[in-house]
């Protein structure tokens, strides 16, 4: 656990800001309060916990904690590693954690019922792209005669679901299950993973909540189950699982191990997909509002140090989440994907500048139709059972995400001249949907207004009416 600061500095900050509010009340008084902006209150809470996984991605709270961007706001946060993502929700649910580091799925689903029921918002996105999928050596040799080889004999990427399909049919015939690993039934690898699996023509099963059956490997060629991110590389090794989608930097583990090949990034699938979010339960969000606000603030400045001058702040930060409190992974290992390259095979380390990405591209901001995409896919494999008309989707990622509270936050970092506008999408104009996004490795556009007119144009997957 990090303790926070102690007592004398917190009461230097405290007499700092109450300076800096007689500075800009007698500003007013001089100027005009037109002319001075109306800065956020004081926070109604000041001590707060803060849960995360061991993930590179939780990147955004590190770095808001150990650049002292909390306590710029006022706020003493505490971090606290949990065993995992089920864990983490409890947590936040019941009080025992402040917000926390989450699953893009996890706010939608807790709030619609699937799994535990209670109203989690998001203000904040923390990144885009960041995951991997990998499979064993065995699974890779299978693969490779597949795959279409450049003139070094290096893959030619992206390399698709239908390279291993070969593969999948060659256990299916012998009589043996084909096993993959996801980190979370809600989480963003259950579904790139799926999504990538599916465009290969390799149905990875469907769930069906109505009739009690929550495994998700109903009509299944390859069987998705869960496995904690840490444990994916050891698990596979010991043959439990034959690949797995997971963050970072556990597929770059797989490759400093020797034990499995990193076939494709998420960047690769949906170029630009949103990750994790940051989550807080509803009822904190309305009894602390300035305390929501101040604390969204803390984790842009963070998302903007992470992507500033081109990546320039990544060695650092890659020393500050090596730290055991945080990833706690070889700093090495960490770089591998943080420091804008990625590590295939073993010796074809590729450049991919965006592979994490926390602030450029809007990556902060809690898009609805990132939301609405989540509920697509629940919708696509059964966890979400019967059919839902668009205005659902609207409605449900609009009570979940909360772009409301995150131009609040902007617009103080605007104001206060920390941040420019032009860092931010234009908050008159902005309606929470994407224009309708295309790079996807299966060709098919996603409109975030349409989420039925893209369910139906997956060859496999639940649609319109359809129920299990």
């Amino acid at each position: 656990m990090l303790k926070g600061q102690q007592n004398a500095r917190r009461s230097f900050i405290k007499r700092s800001l109450s300076a800096l509010a007689v500075s800009v009340a007698i500003g007013a008084s001089i100027l005009g309060a037109s002319s001075v902006h109306a800065e956020v209150g004081e926070p109604e809470k000041e001590e707060l916990k803060f849960g995360f996984i061991k993930l590179t991605d939780m990147a955004p709270l590190a770095i808001a904690y150990e650049k002292g961007f909390f306590e710029d706001e006022g706020l003493y946060v505490t971090l606290e590693a949990q065993a995992n993502w089920k864990v983490l929700l409890d947590g936040v649910i019941d009080g025992k954690l402040d917000g926390a580091h989450m699953l893009a799925g996890q706010p939608i689903a807790a709030t619609i019922g699937y799994g535990t029921k209670a109203h989690i918002v998001t203000p904040f996105s923390m990144d885009l792209n960041g995951n991997g999928i990998t499979v064993s050596n065995d699974i890779w040799e299978r693969m490779k005669k597949h795959v279409p080889m450049q003139a070094d004999g290096k893959p030619v990427h992206p390399i698709k679901a239908d390279y291993l399909k070969p593969v999948v049919d060659e256990f299916i015939d012998e009589g043996k299950p084909f096993k993959m690993g996801m980190v979370f039934p809600v989480s963003t690898h259950n579904y790139e993973l799926r999504y990538w699996l599916a465009a290969g023509g390799i149905h990875p099963g469907y769930y069906a909540p109505h009739k009690g059956d929550t495994s998700g490997q109903i009509d299944a060629m390859a069987q998705l189950s869960v496995t904690p991110p840490p444990q994916m590389p050891a698990t596979m090794e010991a043959g439990t699982i034959h690949g797995y989608c997971v963050g970072e930097p556990w597929n770059q583990q797989a490759v400093f191990k020797g034990i499995g090949v990193p076939v494709i990034t998420d960047y690769e699938i949906w170029k630009d997909n949103p990750e994790k979010v940051f989550g807080l339960n509803k009822e904190f969000t309305d009894k602390y509002p300035n305390t929501t606000i101040r604390l969204v603030k803390a984790l842009i400045r963070a998302g903007e140090w992470l992507d500033a001058n081109d990546n320039a702040n990544r060695k650092e930060a890659v020393k500050i989440l090596a730290k055991p409190e945080y990833v706690g992974a070889d700093e090495e290992v960490i770089a591998n994907s943080m420091t804008g390259t990625f590590e295939y095979e073993k010796g074809d380390k590729r450049e991919i500048p965006d592979f994490n990405v926390f602030f450029r591209y809007n990556a902060t901001y809690p898009y609805y139709s990132d939301a609405v995409w989540y509920l697509t896919q629940m919708r696509r494999w059964g966890q979400i059972s019967d059919a839902k008309d668009d205005a659902w989707y609207e409605e449900t990622a609009k009570s979940v995400y909360r772009p409301d509270i995150y131009a609040k936050a902007a617009k103080e970092l605007i104001d206060a001249g920390t941040l420019k506008a032009a860092d931010f999408p234009d908050f008159t104009t902005e309606t929470g949907f994407k224009k309708p996004q295309t790079e996807f490795i299966d060709n098919i556009t996603f409109d975030g207004t349409k989420p039925n007119d893209y369910l139906k144009s997956f060859p496999i997957g639940l649609k319109g009416e359809d129920k299990l």
